[in-house]
This record gives structure tokens, sequence and C-alpha cells, in this order.
């Protein structure tokens, strides 16, 4: 094994070994990811895992308890996902969520019909308090429910602990076992008492150790990097965002003076952000910077690529490209280090592959450049440290390596940059017109002091045009949309409800001041149905 395999292997995959670690079993739910990180919030580590992974693989991994997740199918389809059976004679802990419940109680011998009222969105869950899995909750609170199905007749053993006007099995329970079952959803904030529940799976049922915390993660990357790089040279993808410069540090105090960072200019970068970086880096942190100007190599390469895929895949594969070319002329370097976080991954399917087939179990939300857009002959051994951190994770591992606080507070940016926020081609006008919008609407919430109120602000460009009219004339150019969320971490987000009148700033600024714009849009979708960003 090489040994970047082993390096990201010792950080993130295997990282089970290092902490008590609860699985999340991912059945298709766009939701699922949500559990795991509920779950690292009590300190325990969780990823999810496929439902195809055999019970002898979960075995190795030995993990102090099982949920299974939800999911859009009905356990009673011809194709439903079926896990292997066996995780319920292994003696650990499981938690059903939804069709994780649905499917306990089918494979253990109850019985699973439509129901006759279908549930979605809050319901009033009646609980047993004295049942392990709500003990020391009050008997009444709302929780929220999105199902079709009914667990109909329990399996031998169970017992019903909850239920709801319409679901008279909301919950089932075989303490003796410590199988459980609930069918709303408590990872989601709509249900409350829902991290409650989850603590008393996790920590009270499971009796996992609440290890996991960003002090023991340091602690251990530093000690693999060192012990498994020994003195060979790293190369840092660097964007200036909180990730990659976190791996900056973090690399930097593991290795010194080993680690090169390149930044590539791709020209899809906001407004004076190359130059505010090698300021930054050069100057404040004395940390080496290679500087890469390849925005007109960047620009030839997606000339005439309008599907946000290809797009992707084509930056991507230019990225690597160029990292291969100009570390020839500085290197030799054997890795290239990448910022690549756990929600990436998820969201490019790469995290729920059948383990004996490489089958994509999820489906494909959308490819990120440093996951699905690496070429298959990628010339570097790849470093990711933090594959299996959500973001604020890292902003915690931020602070305790001091990083500044501008650059922790850094609003997330696409690896693809302004490219895929420009729907449609890709020229350098419409560059030049989304990098002064984008100036002025980061202004205006600066301004305003809104900026760490939100998790994304960003303007949109259609390749479309509306009519208008200035100083009497008619004009017909493009609109652009604002879009502003909320988010934890960025897996769901809401639709930030900015006052009306930054809304007024920034819409009057954008037709006054930039040139071929004359209509403002506010996206009022949150995510899920959509994504954050539009491709």
């Amino acid at each position: 094994m090489q040994h970047s395999e082993l390096l990201n292997k010792t950080l993130s995959d295997n990282s089970i070994e290092f902490f008590d670690s609860v699985l999340v079993i991912d059945f298709g739910s766009q939701y699922s990811e949500l559990i795991a990180r509920r779950i690292r919030e009590l300190n325990v580590y969780s990823e999810l895992i496929s439902y195809r992974t055999t019970a002898e693989q979960i075995k190795k991994m030995n993990p102090k308890g099982i949920i299974l997740s939800g999911g859009p199918s009905s356990v009673y389809d011809n194709d439903a996902p079926i896990c292997d059976p066996e995780i319920f004679n292994m003696g650990v802990p499981i938690l059903g969520v939804c069709y994780g419940m649905q499917l306990m109680a089918k494979v253990l011998g109850g019985k699973v019909v439509q129901a006759d009222k279908r549930e979605y969105g809050k319901a009033v869950l009646e609980i047993d308090p004295k049942d392990k899995l709500f003990l020391d909750l009050e008997s009444k609170f709302i929780s929220w429910m999105s199902h079709g199905d009914n667990v109909a007749e329990l399996p031998s053993g169970f017992k019903i602990s909850a239920k709801t006007v319409n679901s008279p099995s909301a919950a089932i329970s075989n303490n003796d076992k410590k199988l459980y079952g609930v069918q709303f959803h408590p990872e989601v904030v709509h249900t409350m008492n829902g991290i409650e529940i989850l603590r008393n799976f996790v920590l009270n049922i499971c009796c996992a150790k609440p290890s996991w915390t960003m002090d023991r993660f340091i602690e251990d990357s530093i000690s693999q990097v060192k012990a498994r790089v020994g003195d060979k040279k790293i190369l840092l993808a660097l964007s200036g965002g909180v990730d990659s410069s976190t791996l900056a540090f973090l690399l930097h105090k593991a290795i010194g003076d080993n680690l090169s960072c390149m930044f590539i200019d791709q020209g899809f970068m906001r407004k004076g952000e190359p130059k505010r970086l090698l300021t930054t880096f050069q100057n404040e942190f004395h940390i080496q910077v290679h500087y890469i100007n390849a925005k007109d190599r960047f620009l030839k390469a997606i000339s005439g690529v309008i599907d946000p895929e290809q797009k992707r895949k084509v930056i991507g594969n230019e990225f690597i490209r160029v990292f291969e070319e100009e570390s020839a002329k500085i290197g030799p370097f054997d890795y290239l280090a990448q910022g690549t976080l756990y929600p990436d991954v998820i969201e490019s399917a790469d995290s729920n592959i059948d383990p004996k087939t490489g089958e994509r179990v999820a489906v494909k939300i959308k490819s990120h450049h440093n996951v699905g857009g690496l070429p298959k002959d990628l010339q570097f051994k790849l470093v990711e440290p933090f594959r299996k951190l959500f973001k604020d994770e890292v902003r915690k591992i931020a602070k305790q390596l001091a990083v500044p606080k501008r650059i922790i507070e850094r609003h997330p940016f696409p690896g693809p940059g302004l490219a895929i926020r420009i729907i449609g081609e890709v020229t350098e006008e419409r560059l030049e017109t989304l990098r002064e919008a984008d100036s002025i609407i980061r202004d205006e919430i600066n301004k305003a002091g809104l900026y760490n109120s939100v998790w994304q602000v960003f303007g949109v460009l259609l390749p479309i045009q509306s009519v208008g009219v200035m100083g009497d004339k008619r004009t017909y150019s493009n609109p652009v949309v604002l879009r502003a969320v909320t988010s934890e971490d960025g897996m769901t987000a809401d639709w930030a409800k900015l006052p009306y009148e930054v809304m007024e700033k920034i819409s009057n600024r954008l037709v006054n001041e930039v040139p071929g714009i004359n209509r403002v849009v506010y996206d009022i979708t949150s995510k899920p149905p959509a994504t954050i960003e539009w491709e």
C-alpha cells in the first residue's frame, strides 16, 4: 500500500480505530449525513456506510452502535434496499429511523403496510418516558414525520414506545436486544428533543465514549503525517478558503518547510482575492506560495461548455494538469494535499460505494472538482486529512491552530469559482460582470453587519435577457440572482430573510454600477429541494 493510501486511511477511513464510533447505514436518504453530524455533536465519531456493507465488514469496524437511515423506498418494493440481516445478530445496539425502522421490523418478522393516512411534517408524539430511548423526556412533544408506511405488526419481543394520531407505532423497542426504531426524524431541528433521543441511544444505550474532539484529531493527524510522509514533500492546492488554509497550518505544523503551497489563479476568483491571498500567506504566515497565472488556459478549456457537470470536470482536470506541469518545475513532490470535506464526498456520491462492486449507491448531486473532477491517471498520491470532516469541525480546528478570524469566517466558495455561478457559457466579459456584482453584494452585506449571520451570499448570472428602461431608453440586459442562505454545515440550508432595505441597496447598486445588468431577483428556495449553488 502506498504512503498516501496509508495516510488517508489513517486520517479518515480508519478513524474508527482510534475513537468509539456509531455507523450510519445509508439507504439513499439525502438527510443521512445529518444523523452522522448530530452524533459528532455528541463528541462521538460517526460516518456513513453503504447498506450493502456486510456484517463481517462492520464487525471489523468495531462500532459501538448502528443507525439505519431513512430512505425513499418502501420495504415491500421489489427493489427495496436491504442491509445484511446478520447485523441484527451482532449484539450491537441498533436504531432504525423511518425506513430503517420499517426495514428492521420486516426483517425481524413484523409487518409493514401502506398507511391509511400519510404523515408529512409536524406531529405530536406521545412517548413512554420509561423507555430507555426516551428516558427523562416529557411525555408529549413535536416530532417531524415523513412517511407513507406504518409498522402494522411488531416483531417478537418488541413493544410500542411512542405514538401519534396517525401512527399507532411511531416508535418501537426491544430493550433486551437493544433494538429500537422511530418513525420520525430525530436528526432534524424540527423534532423537539431530537438530540436528547440520539444522546440516549449513543451515550446511554451504546455506551460510546465522547472522545471525538478536534484536539485529539489535530494531535493524531500531525503524528500520522510525520510517520507516513517522513521527509517527503507535500504540495498543497491552496484556494485561500478556510479548508485549504487550515490544512496549510496543520501540514506546516507537521512537516514545516517540506510543505509547499501552490495557488493557481484560474481567473474565476472574486475581486481582489488573488492578491489578498498571496500577501496574507507570504507576508503574515511565512508559508511559501507559488503563484500560477493560468487564466487564459482555463478560459480556453471551458470555452463553449454549458453543462454544469462538464464544467466542473473540465476545470478539475485542468486544475490537476496545471499542478502536474508546474510542480515538475519546483518539485519533485510525492503528495498532493487537498482540503476535501465530507459534504464534498457525500454530494459526489463517493462515500456510499458498494464495498464489493464499487458501484455508486447514492444519487450523485454534483461532482465536486476535487472529488468527481480528478483524472484517473493522477500523478500524485492524494493527502486529504479533512475528507471525513464537516465544515464546522474544520473551523474548530482552525481556531485551535490560530488561523486568523477573517479566514475562519470566510464564506464557502466553490473550487470552480465564478465559473459555476455563470449559468451557460463562461466568457471574460461575463466573468467581469459577475465579479463586479459579487463585490457589490458582499460590500452591502458587510456594511449591514450581516456577513456572519448568513452561511453564503453571492450572485448568479443568468444566460437570459429581459427588457428594462434606463434614462428613458429601452434596455435588454441580464438579470442577476441574489442568493443568501443560512445553514449549519451546508448539507441543508434555508434562504436568508435579508432586510428589504439591504436588498434594495444591493439592487440599486447592481443596476446602476454594473454594465449589462438591469434586473435583480431573489432566490427563496431552501436546500433541499435546491442546492445552495445553482450549478
